[in-house]
């Protein structure tokens, strides 16, 4: 607990792999991805300095997906995929299972609240956990979650601007490698979600109202306060705190 009374969480980050150690798959995905990103930094500037249409956005989206998130077009997506009497911009198959929905803005468009409504729609209607909003430039991935009835809680996984000069090539490939058919399919945006839920109120809160924790806290404020203060008032205390 920091002096200021919030719980500081931290989750290490693995140790970097050497070359070596890189799955074959992955060596070639993250060679893919770098070619592509590079490849396709003039067009999307070209697209935002032209302020294209949402139709035209679309087909460079269209050409990311394919070329560098390695989805195959005819196989893994399905554009204007119905859903309800609705229609999402695309579809997500891997190994013929609906994994994702993409929704897509032009790209001038500020991605919005009202945006991720959308794609989250479609995901809850079809029992799938990952949403996509993009613009070409920017791409926002979140986990649906559903809770009940037609509501669901929504975690923003990893976002991405691809023309943002402060992120390093590198970190570009890492984003985009955890969102790609390989990263996906293996588990790499999963872990991703994971990492970032374990540090969410919604994981901490039971554990730390759970009876072990709030003896803990209690023996420490004993050892460092000399103060008994009860189980049932603690909890009530600490609870407040997490509000």
């Amino acid at each position: 607990m920091s002096e200021e009374g919030q719980f500081e969480i931290k989750v290490e980050s693995p140790a970097p792999k050497s070359s070596s150690d890189v799955p074959k798959w992955e060596a070639l995905a993250r060679e893919r991805i770098q070619v592509g990103v590079k490849r396709l930094s003039k067009p999307i500037e070209a697209l935002k300095a032209r302020d294209a249409v949402e139709a035209d956005t679309r087909h460079l989206i269209t050409d990311i997906l394919c070329d560098v998130l390695g989805f195959d077009k005819y196989e893994d997506l399905t554009a204007e995929y119905q859903v309800k009497g609705e229609f999402a911009d695309y579809g997500v198959r891997i190994e013929k299972q609906l994994t994702a929905f993409v929704e897509v803005k032009r790209i001038s468009q500020k991605l919005s609240i009202t945006h991720l409504r959308q794609v989250e729609n479609y995901a809850l209607k079809n029992g799938v956990h990952w949403a996509i909003l993009t613009n070409a430039q920017s791409w926002q991935v979140y986990y649906v979650q559903p809770v009940t009835g037609e509501q669901s809680e929504l975690t923003l996984v990893l976002e991405i601007d691809l023309l943002d000069p402060n992120l390093k090539p590198k970190q570009k490939v890492d984003l985009l490698l955890a969102m790609s058919r390989e990263g996906i399919s293996k588990g790499l945006l999963e872990e991703r979600w994971r990492a970032r839920f374990v540090s969410s109120p919604k994981a901490l809160r039971p554990i730390l109202l759970s009876e072990k924790i709030v003896n803990e806290v209690r023996l420490e404020l004993w050892r460092t306060h000399k103060a008994r203060v009860e189980n049932p008032e603690l909890r009530a205390a600490l609870e407040a705190m997490l509000k």
